[in-house]
């Protein structure tokens, strides 16, 4: 499959994925009920994807198939099965459930895609993150080392003290070494309560402040990271973390024999990478869904790794009898 593959999946139907996915989720913003706006977002994300001419696989999904019935680790999507480009996905497709459940910030309908084989298929367990933004000199940031290290490093690279850097850092209680280590050091630290995939974004955007994402997370939401970074820069390094034996056999079943290894951005998301991105609720890096009268608009935004081209997209949906307009 060459990298052109990628030019017959546009870059727009993409984002009409997303769209579909977050527009769906919004109907549950507020409403307490996690797996509700999952379901209606996984719903309609997958009814989005099998209206596309290609022959996809989703590599990173809600689980293993015993797990999730939809959109899980495995299933095939898309219009032109044996036909058609062979297309690898990574997606949540609501990162941030318990985001939505309260109507918190930040909230997103996620998607990358990537020619087969080049977007790790990574089991479902957590990983160990470490992520910096455009800019800085090759290997600055090294998972191997302290956390003291890599903070005096991006430091230095930066040009300022140690007590400059500001670190982004899942508020879990499984955090609280790390953050009293940041805190030693007189780091700021923006705590979020979910949705890292924004959390690592926020690293690229300059008017976040936000240096170094560290801390341990999801790995499938580590690979769609890695895909966003390998589109605009930055550096990324992750290390999956194992709990049990079952989840070390989960692992071995993906293919996965190095336990302790430590991943590049290249490695978790190369060649052309297709990002993207719909706000379901308001937050740094986009907007959420709004419903005004007869018309729902959304903000996404689509990034793709060989053009290192960035867009925006704002969309207005015209409401149709019965419910929201073909997306």
């Amino acid at each position: 499959m060459s990298e052109n593959a990628l030019d017959r999946v546009l870059v727009l139907e993409m984002v009409r994925v997303t769209e579909a996915a977050a527009v769906a989720a919004s109907k549950l913003i507020g409403r307490g009920d996690e797996k509700a706006a999952d379901h209606a977002a996984v719903e309609a994300m997958r009814a989005a994807l099998n209206q596309l001419e290609f022959d996809g696989t989703v590599v990173i999904g809600e689980g293993e198939r015993d797990e999730a019935p939809m959109l899980f680790i495995g299933e095939k999507v898309g219009s032109a099965q044996g036909t058609g480009p062979k297309i690898d996905i990574a997606l949540d497709p609501l990162e941030g459930t318990t985001i939505t459940a309260k109507a918190g910030p930040n909230a997103l309908a996620v998607l990358a895609v990537a020619a087969e084989g080049h977007l790790l298929n990574a089991p479902d367990v957590y990983m160990d993150k470490l992520a910096v933004g455009p800019g800085y000199p090759d290997g600055v940031i090294d998972l191997s080392k302290s956390v003291t290290d890599n903070i005096k490093a991006i430091a230095a690279a930066k040009g300022v003290q140690p007590n400059e850097i500001i670190a982004c850092v899942l508020d879990r209680p499984r955090h609280a070494e790390l953050i009293a280590e940041l805190r030693g050091l007189g780091c700021g630290i923006q705590l979020i309560p979910d949705g890292d995939v924004a959390g690592v974004i926020a690293v690229t955007n300059p008017d976040t402040n936000i240096d170094v994402y560290m801390g341990s997370g999801g790995a499938p939401e580590g690979v769609l990271a890695a895909a966003a970074l390998r589109c605009v820069g930055g550096q990324f390094q992750g290390r999956l973390l194992f709990r049990n034996d079952a989840e070390r056999a989960r692992a071995a079943k993906w293919g996965v024999e190095d336990l302790d290894r430590i991943y590049s951005l290249e490695e978790l998301a190369s060649g052309d990478v297709i990002f993207a991105a719909t706000g379901v609720t308001d937050g740094s890096l986009l907007d959420g869904v709004k419903r005004r009268g007869d018309v729902v608009t959304t903000e996404s935004v689509v990034m793709r790794a060989s053009t290192r081209t960035v867009r925006r997209v704002r969309g207005e949906h015209r409401r149709a009898p019965g419910g929201i307009g073909t997306l």
